[in-house]
């Protein structure tokens, strides 16, 4: 018995040991992408413009990293700050922690080298070595073009500095440790020429991140047979709930039925004028989609991506858009 109590006590021992190396490993040596590039970005007239293309109406980084105004449909952008961050994840949205957006403006990144930008855009891994929670596509971004990228560092050099700060990010046990495993060396690939429609489409459907609301996922982890068909949910907070809907070409659930022109209009409308801002109050359907921005993309790139899309798997996946509690007093 006693030795028996012996063998007991050196495997608990053990246990205990592996899991204390096995925390030390992922919380000191985790993540481990490689040391960021030794770059220097020229801010070009022509990069500038390109990026900032990029950074509003494809890449979307601006719409994140600025207040939305979220009683207004679609929550269009505060202009006034733009890239200073401030938009909050936490319990209220069934977030596991708590973590505000941060600032992009000069004025916090005027630190920062050029290299460690690249890195934490297509790797997850900040100027400090640490984890970036993938609210950011960084998985998405990892995929583009470096000289796309490049871009998007040269334009968000030029936004107006804003001197804001927020708390330091707080996320739940085990997600605070998990965070460190998620980042990954960047993939870096090659933009098409915009006349190769449909490998275009896919290049901007990448960039877009599109596949990040757009397929359902387990854990963060893509179902498959999923891709594009939609159903991701999201709380808006107050009970109200949105599912990502079905874009693949699937004609009873996805946008198979939808004509070229539809589509390009769907987007279009945010950016011409057609559509107005509409308040929206507690309860009323509301969206995370970044229309106010992503409307903005060139009839030719929305025409791309829409090719790109009748080209994938139709899958038949009937999503319930909206949902909201009932207001009681």
């Amino acid at each position: 018995m006693k030795k028996l109590k012996k063998w007991i006590a050196y495997i608990a021992i053990t246990v205990t040991l592996l899991i204390v190396v096995a925390i030390s490993y992922v919380t000191f040596a985790l993540p481990n992408v490689g040391e960021p590039q030794n770059i220097k970005v020229d801010l070009t007239p022509q990069r500038i413009e390109h990026g900032k293309y990029l950074a509003n109406n494809v890449a979307a980084c601006v719409d994140c990293h600025s207040t939305r105004k979220w009683d207004v449909f679609a929550a269009p952008i505060d202009s006034a700050v733009l890239g200073a961050g401030g938009e909050k994840f936490d319990g209220r949205i069934n977030f596991p922690g708590e973590v505000y957006v941060p600032n992009i403006t000069p004025a916090n990144l005027k630190n920062w080298t050029d290299g460690e930008l690249y890195r934490a855009i297509t790797t997850g891994v900040k100027k400090d070595g640490s984890a970036i929670f993938p609210i950011m596509p960084w998985q998405s971004y990892s995929k583009m073009d470096p000289e796309d990228v490049y871009d998007i560092i040269a334009y968000i050099r030029t936004l107006q500095p804003h001197e804001t700060t927020y708390p330091k990010r707080k996320l739940d046990f085990p997600l605070n440790l998990i965070v460190n495993t998620m980042p990954k060396k960047a993939e870096p690939g090659k933009r098409p020429n915009d006349n190769d429609t449909l490998a275009y489409g896919a290049y901007l459907v990448q960039a877009a991140a599109c596949r990040e609301c757009h397929t359902k996922a387990d854990k963060g982890v893509p179902i498959p047979g999923m891709d594009l068909a939609g159903g991701n949910e999201y709380s808006l907070g107050g009970g109200s709930t949105l599912q990502s809907p079905n874009i693949t070409p699937d004609k009873e659930t996805g946008i198979g039925t939808w004509s070229k022109e539809q589509f390009v209009a769907r987007f279009t409308q945010y950016a011409n004028g057609t559509a107005k801002p509409v308040t929206v109050k507690a309860g009323q359907f509301q969206t995370i989609m970044p229309w106010w921005k992503y409307g903005g993309m060139t009839q030719k790139d929305l025409g791309a991506i829409y090719a790109y899309l009748k080209t994938v798997k139709p899958v038949k996946n009937s999503v319930v858009k909206f949902q909201s509690k009932p207001i009681t007093n």
